[in-house]
């Protein structure tokens, strides 16, 4: 066997009464690419955490290239050739994007930094990304989340580490982006640079690692060659039992009553033109490149962005689609899930019972504008039992929840506020397998109640295992929706790219 770069053996740690980690090994071996797995709440981000330093560990030891290893933050981590790639993007948006990628390793003389040497820099790191549009100058508050995620993974490469730790590092890039970051690993590999890779995405984990380490509840409980196991006993490992089918069974019914009526609306530069309808008990899939247009679509019909043309009524009744408000859409019984959950989907600070009542807190008024807060945390508790959302109580804060448990939550507040027409951007982006089989679930049974989804999706398997119909966003355009079963996802591919 050979020798470890990085081992890691029974780490714990606590965080008040919630174990993250209760007895962790991992071993990592020169120039090989090491999947770690499990659901969210496992312990993967603690672990990560732990390993650049930015968490001490309760107990355990660590050691690097032989030598006992215990870096006290992430900057000395980096000292040590370790750099971690977060799931939850640590960017400043106020900062240009060679300011980002190059933040605490700037090029510098005499304490003043060389301007024109970082931006070489930035650009080298860049150009793994054939994105011509994320420039070293642009301020990242002005780039879409999967630019951020390109950044994000650039700053790593940037510190010409030699260990990589990637947390999710594909859970907001397009397939075309997946491939060179695939490629890149496989050289850095090559290279004898070592990567730990997250991902919810088996075969994601099967196509670019060699082993692979299983975390169920704080614990590593299987590791070996991943040639050596099958998908069915990774889940096995992961959630402790037999997984059923990710997908529901749905009856596939007949269309019902025209609910939402799209026609010609537009966006620009992101959105040119959509022209759609969504019926009753209907789940219609929205497929397409980053930066195809599907954002905007949703965004645009949830009056967040302001659209120039076009027209917008729900049953029958016209709705403005260049004056709207989000606050009058919500009255209008539309609900919207943001593919950027921390950044637009949860108020991080408030509770789990604040976020899954916030939009229909008219529930719980008082006279004199005072809240029932015992009927609210009541009803918080119903969809926390409902969703399995893991939360110590309603009154924990959303913060503390681990990323699948914080989508429930978002969800959760789209069934509280009894929305009639559901937008979901990403539904499942970054989640672990068992939450997502949850989340499907659910946006099933309120399909089934007669509600009506529009589901924003970069993952053609959920497409496909979901949606009544698909439409295909190309280049701002969105093409005539059809049955699932008149596609094949190598004609939606096609189409997405623009091949006819």
């Amino acid at each position: 066997m050979s020798e470890s770069v990085l081992h890691a053996s029974d780490m714990a740690r606590r965080f008040g009464p919630t174990i993250a980690l209760d007895g962790v090994n991992l071993t990592l071996r020169p120039g090989e690419v090491h999947a770690v797995i499990g659901e969210n709440g496992a312990g993967k981000s603690t672990l990560m955490n732990v390993l650049v330093g930015a968490v001490r560990p309760d107990r355990g030891e660590m050691r690097l290239h032989g030598t006992r290893y215990s870096p006290a933050s992430p900057h000395e981590a980096r000292r040590h050739g370790i750099a971690l790639i977060h799931q939850e993007l640590s960017l400043c948006p106020h900062l240009s994007v060679e300011d980002n990628i190059l933040l605490g390793n700037e090029s510098a003389r005499l304490g003043w930094t060389l301007r024109r040497e970082t931006r070489r820099r930035a650009l080298a790191a860049l150009e793994v990304f054939d994105h011509p549009e994320i420039r070293p100058e642009r301020r990242v508050a002005s780039l879409p989340l999967a630019a951020r995620q390109v950044i994000e993974i650039c700053r790593a490469l940037a510190a010409n580490a030699r260990i990589i730790l990637m947390d999710e590092p594909t859970s907001s890039l397009a397939r075309d982006d997946v491939v060179r970051l695939f490629a890149l690993i496989r050289r850095l590999a090559g290279d004898g640079m070592s990567v730990v890779y997250i991902s919810h995405f088996l075969e994601e984990v099967r196509e670019v690692s060699d082993r692979f380490t299983v975390l169920r509840d704080g614990r590593s409980v299987a590791t070996g060659e991943l040639a050596a196991v099958t998908d069915e006993q990774l889940i096995r490992h992961m959630v402790g039992r037999q997984m059923g089918d990710l997908f529901p069974e749905r009856e596939r019914k007949a269309p019902g009553a025209v609910v939402l009526t799209v026609d010609g609306l537009s966006s620009p530069p992101g959105l040119r033109h959509a022209s759609f309808e969504l019926r009753r008990g209907e789940i219609l899939g929205i497929a397409g490149l980053m930066g195809s247009g599907r954002t905007e679509l949703v965004r645009a019909l949830y009056a967040l962005d302001t659209a120039k043309s076009g027209s917008i009524s729900m049953r029958g009744r016209q709705l403005p689609a260049r004056s709207a408000t989000p606050a009058a859409r919500l009255q209008d019984g539309v609900g919207y899930m943001s593919e950027d959950r921390t950044g637009e989907g949860l108020a991080l600070p408030l509770s789990v019972a604040d976020n899954l009542t916030l939009t229909r807190l008219t529930d719980f008024a008082r006279r004199g504008g005072w809240l029932d807060l015992r009927r609210q945390r009541e009803r918080a508790r119903h969809w926390i039992q409902a969703l399995d959302i893991r939360a110590r109580s309603s009154t924990q804060r959303v913060r503390a929840l681990s990323g699948g448990n914080q989508q429930k939550v978002v969800l959760g507040r789209l069934l509280h506020q009894e929305c009639d027409v559901l937008l979901l951007d990403e539904p499942t982006r970054g989640i672990d397998i068992g939450s997502k089989a949850q989340v499907y679930r659910t946006i099933a049974h309120v399909a089934e109640q007669g509600r009506s989804v529009l589901m924003v999706s970069s993952y053609l398997p959920e497409l496909f295992g979901m949606a009544d119909r698909i439409a295909v966003m190309t280049r701002g355009r969105l093409s005539a929706a059809r049955p699932v079963a008149e596609w094949t996802p190598e004609e939606v591919l096609a189409v997405a790219i623009g091949v006819t």
